[in-house]
């Protein structure tokens, strides 16, 4: 007999609203031919000089999905590498004019899924949502636990 819950299941909750949103988020920006990291990339990019390891940081991807990424924008004319005006040795990722008119586009998409998220709900529950989020992410789940085992992502279903 499995013991019994006396908590909500918090981690499903999250879990499950996450994958439904990014698939979402998938879904809209593969209409303009972007994936969500390389309007990622391209958004942390233009907001100021940024190298492939700083801007796979904030992105959280590993080093080679970030390579494909950028590799995939410079194909598309999106994005190039160049190098840093404060350090010569080191590559950063420039925006190129096409590149900003599509992280404009792509990111009025995403605001659009979240704000169809969000009027998901009842008016008088949005605002409490948002706050509590950032509460979480601001405090008791700002950091990550770090372990010998690490945490898995949760994983996408196949059809």
């Amino acid at each position: 007999m499995a013991p019994a819950r006396t908590e909500t299941d918090l981690s499903f909750l999250l879990d499950h609203t996450s994958h439904v949103l990014r698939t979402q988020m998938t879904a809209a920006l593969a209409e303009i031919g972007l994936t969500p990291r390389m309007h990622c990339v391209l958004v942390h990019a233009m907001e100021g000089e940024r190298t492939q390891i700083q801007l796979a940081e904030l992105g959280d991807m590993d080093k080679t999905t970030m390579v494909v990424t950028v590799d995939a924008l410079e194909r598309a004319g999106y994005a190039e590498r160049r190098p840093s005006s404060a350090d010569r040795r080191a590559r950063i990722i420039a925006v190129t004019a096409a590149g900003a008119e599509m992280a404009r586009r792509s990111q009025e998409i995403v605001d659009g899924v979240h704000r169809a998220a969000l009027e998901s709900l009842p008016d008088d529950e949005r605002a409490v949502l948002v706050r509590a989020m950032n509460r979480l992410v601001g405090g008791h789940l700002a950091t990550p636990v770090e372990n010998a085992q690490p945490a898995r992502r949760a994983r996408e279903r196949t059809k």
